[in-house]
């Protein structure tokens, strides 16, 4: 049995579960605490800090048959403007980035299921506050599962 602290250094951690695709990630929400609202297709959700990060928990349909290594190696190439891979690695089933866009510190893993759905948690920060997200993003991006 957890026993849950009332202090926030002790707190509980929330874990989000999406309807549509059974995207599952956790994370701490007394840092994550602006709940944006849920797309129409409720493919996702996306929740703020109040210093400037940004956290996304969502999933898509593997419609084109997308690999992990296929994704790394487009998402390599871009030559989308502000955007930069500085880190990559993939598995049988699961990839992930990390780099910079728009000015922020980013990190995303993807699992690609047999299910056909692709699930993703991102996360993204602006560089000052490394050394606080960098501590948190193992566990928050190791928390992706999907049924």
């Amino acid at each position: 049995m957890a026993i849950i602290a009332a202090t926030s250094a002790a707190a509980a951690p929330f874990t989000y579960v999406n309807e549509r695709f059974g995207t599952v990630c956790t994370f701490p929400d007394e840092i994550f605490t602006d709940r944006q609202p849920e797309p129409e297709n409720g493919d996702g959700q996306v929740w703020l800090s109040a210093d400037g990060a940004s956290l996304t928990c969502s999933g898509i349909l593997n419609v084109d048959d997308d690999t992990p290594q296929g994704f790394v190696a487009d998402e390599r190439a871009s030559k989308e403007p502000g955007y930069t891979v500085t880190y990559s690695k993939t598995g049988k089933n699961w990839a992930v980035l990390s780099g910079m866009k728009d000015g922020k510190v980013f990190y995303e893993r993807r699992l690609f299921g047999r299910d056909g759905v692709i699930r993703t948690v991102w996360i993204d920060y602006p560089p000052a506050l490394k050394s606080k997200y960098d501590r948190l993003v193992g566990a928050i991006t190791g928390s992706l599962k999907g049924p």
